[in-house]
């Protein structure tokens, strides 16, 4: 069986100021998330899933997911606002989608086999996808799941701060922490992120999370679980977000599961701020004219 890609792509773009998601970076009208579906493909992916919001599913329909037909299965999941969210008294209207957690939750229903979760507007690279593939098809199992990790310094904007999942590992490259990082922007110098003490360094080579997990179809049973107890905790809180990375941190704490980390020194490129697609264009421009892409995509 042919492991899944499942796309997040329902966030806000609150700091890009828009749908960033359906954004045109490619010579022919390609998306970011058009990059990642080629690579997938190529690396033996057989299924597609959108996560998506209702508001935009025509929009979304009509210029992302009609260029794919007939090239994979695919399928649509919905991160509305109470999908999966177990009814409480006293419940606050939600401000903004629940997280990353949530988003890769609601996908459970149309997912049966191994999977990949990435964001829809981070450029990954073919290795990552390649490395993945062979992983969910040979070493995942219901509690040992994989992480991508991507070499700290190919993962910075020159446009302003980011965050990132710095990750911990052991002797067998098992992942034991991943440490959200805010503010991460680099200086003359070093790197440093917004620590609890003030500007605090970062390594270059450390490895992050870019959000690019690989996981058993059993991840949805546990997720919901551990997703009901978020929820029951945070009636209060409308903003409070349900991230994977703290749903990891938390199996591995437990016990529950295990999760091997692939190394990748690929480039990642990303519209973090408007002023980065300028950057992006000229990246896959750059890749396309060396041969790495056709244009369009899905010729």
């Amino acid at each position: 069986m042919k492991p899944t890609l499942i796309i997040l792509a329902a966030g806000m773009g609150s700091r890009y100021g828009g749908l960033k998601q359906l954004d045109e970076v490619g010579q022919a009208g390609e998306a970011i998330m058009d990059y990642s579906i080629y690579d997938a493909l190529k690396a033996g992916f057989g299924k597609i899933v959108f996560v998506i919001r209702r508001d935009f599913e025509a929009a979304f329909k009509e210029k992302i997911a009609k260029r794919w037909e007939g090239k994979a299965e695919m399928a649509f999941a919905f991160q509305d606002m109470d999908a999966f969210v177990p009814a409480l008294p006293g419940q606050v209207k939600r401000e903004k989608p629940w997280g990353t957690g949530h988003a890769v939750l609601v996908a459970k229903e149309v997912v049966n086999e191994p999977f990949v979760a990435i964001n829809a507007d981070d450029y990954y690279g073919y290795s990552g996808f390649e490395k993945m593939a062979a992983f969910l098809t040979s070493d995942c199992t219901s509690n040992h799941y994989g992480m991508v990790g991507y070499v700290l310094k190919n993962t910075l904007s020159d446009n302003g701060s980011v965050s990132r999942g710095v990750c911990s590992m052991d002797g067998r490259h098992f992942l034991k922490t991943v440490t959200e990082c805010t503010g991460i922007a680099e200086t003359a110098e070093g790197i440093y992120f917004d620590g609890e003490n003030g500007r605090e360094a970062l390594d270059g080579q450390s490895l992050v999370s870019m959000n690019l997990w690989g996981f058993h179809p059993h991840l949805f049973e546990v997720l919901q679980k551990d997703f009901d107890n978020f929820v029951a905790a945070n009636t209060g809180n409308a903003r409070a977000e349900f991230y994977i990375s703290s749903f990891a941190n938390k199996l591995i704490n437990d016990g529950t599961a295990t999760f091997a980390v692939l190394p990748n020194n690929e480039k990642w490129y990303g519209v973090t701020y408007r002023e980065d697609k300028e950057v992006v264009q000229k990246a896959f421009r750059e890749m396309t004219a060396a041969g790495k892409y056709p244009t369009p995509l899905w010729g």
